[in-house]
């Protein structure tokens, strides 16, 4: 397997891409959103930002990218998250105009000096999707390590933000789930795979049968075949990365994967940004609509940024 200029993109505007698509219709009910599903990418609705406009999702997901880029450390990723809550980094147009609770909190943690992996809550109750909806970049550093090292740098990463275990696995489950597909698996075999390979992993390391019982749709049902209504897309980690697969496995390109996560409604860019992700690395950068990606802010810089990841890699 080998990362080329291709996956970075794919990994950069396949977030971004899915993310800009949910923008305009975050916190809007499935019921709501089905009156008027979203075809296309669109602008204004809940933030009034015009389209191709990304959130804080991609913002953080740049910011890991840039530490990979520079030779990755924890402490220059949450230097990053801090520049870009209190200096704008890599917002979309020099505002940041949304924020999850959790991710706040461990951000003014990090400034009154706490340590990155333990300035994110440990709290069960802790466990909102912002630190999977950044961690793909992650996939570039750690795709040539054993498993061990890889759910190591996983958690201490999920940590700075999201420090509870179970956020930590959600992160770690769909990062090998990337990887997967970056070794040219077939994304059902990934999953029947990932049912054996991330639960006897878990098993190794003594995980708690609490934790590993709240990922059952994942490790042992076929969540594939759960009717919509019983998928879930709010800002908890289990529904957006269960969301996320579902919408990858009923689809079969990026365009269909995205606008399927987005019309789950809730939180649509999140949980289109998930998929997206996952999405773009399985049929390629190409297969993101050129329309869409042409659209989206700063998409030169962005260009820029997946081109010094990868040089980080030579």
């Amino acid at each position: 397997m080998k990362i080329d200029l291709n996956t970075c993109k794919a990994i950069l505007f396949g977030v971004a891409v899915g993310d800009a698509l949910g923008v305009p219709v975050e916190f809007k009910s499935r019921q709501e959103i089905s009156r008027q599903p979203v075809t296309d990418m669109i602008g204004y609705g809940t933030y009034n930002k015009p389209p191709g406009t990304f959130s804080d999702d991609s913002s953080l997901t740049f910011c890991l990218a840039e530490s990979i880029a520079s030779g990755f450390s924890l402490e220059g990723t949450a230097r990053n998250f801090v520049n870009w809550r209190y200096g704008n980094y890599w917002t979309a147009d020099n505002e940041v105009f949304d924020v999850g609770m959790t991710t706040q909190h461990a951000i003014d943690t990090l400034v009154k000096g706490t340590r990155p992996d333990l300035a994110g809550d440990f709290d069960a109750h802790s466990n909102g999707n912002g630190s999977l909806m950044r961690i793909l970049p992650l996939l570039v550093y750690i795709s040539d390590k054993p498993i061990a090292e890889r759910y190591q740098l996983v958690k201490t990463v999920s940590s700075i933000t999201h420090g509870h275990v179970r956020s930590a696995i959600a992160c770690f489950y769909y990062l090998e789930f990337a990887l997967a597909i970056l070794n040219g698996g077939e994304k059902f075999s990934i999953y029947n795979n990932l049912q054996k390979e991330v639960a006897d992993y878990l098993v190794s390391i003594e995980m708690s049968q609490y934790e590993r019982d709240i990922f059952e749709r994942l490790l042992v049902d076929r969540v594939d075949l759960i009717p919509e209504a019983k998928i879930q897309s709010s800002g908890y980690v289990l529904h957006t990365l269960e969301a996320s697969i579902w919408c990858l496995l009923n689809t079969d390109n990026y365009r269909d994967a995205v606008l399927k996560a987005v019309n789950l409604g809730s939180d649509t860019d999140t949980t289109a940004a998930v998929t997206g992700g996952l999405a773009a690395l399985l049929y390629g950068y190409e297969n993101i609509p050129e329309d869409w990606r042409t659209q989206l802010a700063r998409k030169n810089d962005i260009e820029d940024l997946a081109e010094r990841m990868f040089s980080s890699l030579k």
